[in-house]
């Protein structure tokens, strides 16, 4: 892509335009429910727009499935719903072999399960929580949860907000008495790709278990998690996998550590034989006994449709969009925002940031306000974070050029 400076909001569009023509994945966007006067859509990393197909599968459902089929349906095809969808989740996104990965939970109680388990197999004589201080929220939460559930103790790694966490400075919270390490692949704010691979190599080699959370890469990033040795991974589906609001979270467990691993929340589904219903809990092989109660199959149905598109079109080919839209946002800043005093505070290198760009600027509260007012659609991040999120199925370069463009119409106002 060229970084040759253009001269100012038609050349932006022009440029947009002539990339969104040669875009391989243009015919992509025709496949979505069109957003009828929305200007632009640059929150897809927090909530995913739907496929037309989600909505023809959703209405077959409930007239079908549900309004025809009923009660059969369970045996006919929910109750294995949570382990086949985890499957194919697993080989298009996070090559991951099969009976490795459910789905069913929130991420919040995914996250809390596998944690959990994960401290509890660690044991007394390790009962150290590596927990990085620009995670996400709830992962800073659940972990903290946990160690005053247990007595673990918490240990903080302060990563640069610009950037994220390092092999570096994981390493250096590491001791003998570490058990669990959780980190973000990608940086909800920075969006930083995290070394997935060294990190986890320098955490097996300390004796510790990995728990990472994809929330923010899987269905742009790939992961490879069986070729790493990855011990554990949650992620949500409501972002790049377009499961839809509030879409339940997977949760990802080694095969080698089935037998180990035995999750908190023990309920009727994940039961090795759940309708005898003795008096006894048993947990089931495998996946199995990593669920705990009825999966939220309405909230599962949309899930599929994105995966099925990431595996037509190349989880490569996603992430190499992704990697050219936030080019093109970081050259665009460059030619038409810079001299506003707006940075980029997401890193600069394509293979180190994951599928979205913050900007900051001490005016955005104000400005990303007046933004949705005109009917485009970022994210804000405390405390002067525009969020761009540069879903690649279904942004097109010209969204987000026009989000630029009224960016600097709004600071050149005044």
């Amino acid at each position: 892509m060229s970084g040759g400076r253009g001269t100012g909001p038609a050349a932006l569009r022009d440029k947009a335009a002539a990339l969104d023509a040669t875009d391989p994945l243009r015919h992509c966007r025709d496949l979505y429910v069109p957003a009828d006067g929305l200007v632009a859509y640059l929150d897809g990393n927090s909530l995913g727009r739907p496929l037309r197909a989600t909505a023809q599968r959703i209405t077959n459902l409930v007239a079908h499935d549900w309004g025809t089929r009923l009660i059969r349906s369970w045996d006919e095809q929910w109750m294995d719903l949570p382990l086949r969808l985890g499957d194919r989740i697993g080989e298009v996104c996070l090559g991951a072999a099969a009976g490795q990965t459910v789905v069913g939970d929130s991420t919040t109680v995914m996250l809390y399960k596998l944690l959990r388990a994960a401290v509890a197999a660690a044991g007394p004589e390790r009962p150290e929580i590596v927990v990085d201080t620009e995670n996400f929220p709830t992962d800073r939460y659940v972990a903290q949860g946990i160690a005053d559930e247990t007595g673990a103790r918490l240990v903080w790694v302060e990563p640069d907000p610009a950037k994220g966490v390092t092999p570096d400075l994981v390493e250096a919270a590491l001791t003998e008495r570490t058990g669990v390490v959780l980190l973000s692949h990608v940086a909800y704010k920075s969006a930083w790709i995290a070394d997935l691979p060294e990190i986890t190599r320098r955490l097996h080699d300390a004796g510790a278990l990995v728990l990472w959370d994809l929330c923010h890469s899987v269905g742009v990033v790939p992961s490879d998690l069986d070729e790493h040795d990855v011990d554990l991974a949650v992620g949500c589906t409501y972002k790049f996998l377009g499961g839809g609001p509030g879409a339940p979270a997977f949760g990802y467990v080694a095969a080698r550590h089935h037998e180990r691993l035995r999750q908190p929340i023990q309920g009727w589904m994940g039961h090795a034989e759940p309708f005898v219903m003795g008096p006894d809990y048993r947990p089931g092989a495998g996946m199995r006994g990593f669920i705990s109660g009825t999966p939220p199959v309405l909230g599962m149905v949309g899930i599929e449709d994105t995966v099925d598109l990431i595996e037509s079109v190349g989880l490569d080919a996603v992430r190499d969009k992704a990697a050219r839209l936030g080019r093109f946002v970081i050259e665009s800043v460059d030619e038409l925002l810079a001299g506003h005093g707006v940075r980029v505070t997401s890193p600069l290198v394509d293979e180190q940031r994951g599928g979205h760009v913050t900007l900051a600027h001490p005016r955005f509260r104000e400005v990303y306000r007046e933004l949705w007012a005109q009917d485009v659609v970022p994210d804000f991040r405390e405390p002067d974070g525009i969020r761009l999120g540069l879903s690649p199925l279904s942004t097109s370069y010209a969204e987000v050029a026009e989000a630029l463009v009224r960016i600097e119409a709004l600071l050149s106002a005044g």
